[in-house]
């Protein structure tokens, strides 16, 4: 049977301890000031401390339960390779503000769209990095991070794709704000998407 593994890179693990405190299955421990995996049956594969890790110590491989460990690390972290369009993760909460995958244009979409405008990808993401989360039922200080990836990365424009429901509408706020914080110009642009699937 395959099950999900992590990887830690005690070279860049610098012993903060967040993978720890975000790791609700107990999976992980520090040991001799490193993060370490002391419960690996624990792991349930959700990936709660890769977003955690300030260092981009984690990645995540998948193996067999009674074999060796096969590498497949997560895409845009050190030493991996994301294809244009489907690096992982995706989710806002998930992706580390220095991933390598962000740069060029960077498409933020609001979780619904994808589930209500037809070919979503090829519509709208066009090989570009994406990240998804929900204005609404996100936690606010998930969108924090908005402010470092546009700080951190090489994003010229950033498109927002939400839906035509008020509380989709702070998610352009968000984005925006985060510009401004970052301190770059950057160019925002915004597409609206009806909830028959059509664009606004």
């Amino acid at each position: 049977m395959i099950v999900p593994s992590i990887v830690i890179d005690e070279s860049k693990c610098d012993g903060c301890g967040l993978c720890v405190n975000a790791c609700h299955e107990g999976a992980l421990a520090l040991v001799d000031g490193k993060a370490r995996v002391v419960r690996s049956d624990l792991c349930d594969g959700m990936g709660d401390c890769l977003p955690a890790c300030p260092r981009g110590a984690i990645t995540f491989s998948k193996r067999e339960s009674s074999g060796p460990s096969v590498s497949i690390p997560m895409a845009g972290m050190p030493g991996t390779v994301s294809a244009p369009g489907v690096q992982w993760p995706i989710q806002l909460g998930l992706v580390p503000p220095a991933a390598g995958f962000l740069r060029g244009r960077l498409v933020v979409g609001a979780d619904c769209t994808a589930f209500t405008a037809d070919d979503f990808k090829r519509r709208f993401v066009h090989g570009d990095p994406l990240v998804i989360g929900c204005p609404k039922l996100d936690p606010r200080d998930r969108f924090d991070k908005m402010a470092d990836i546009i700080r951190e990365n090489d994003i010229g424009s950033v498109d927002v794709i939400r839906m035509e429901v008020p509380c989709c509408s702070a998610l352009v706020r968000i984005v925006r704000a985060a510009i401004e914080a970052s301190g770059k110009d950057v160019e925002l642009r915004e597409v609206v998407i009806r909830r028959d699937g059509s664009i606004q």
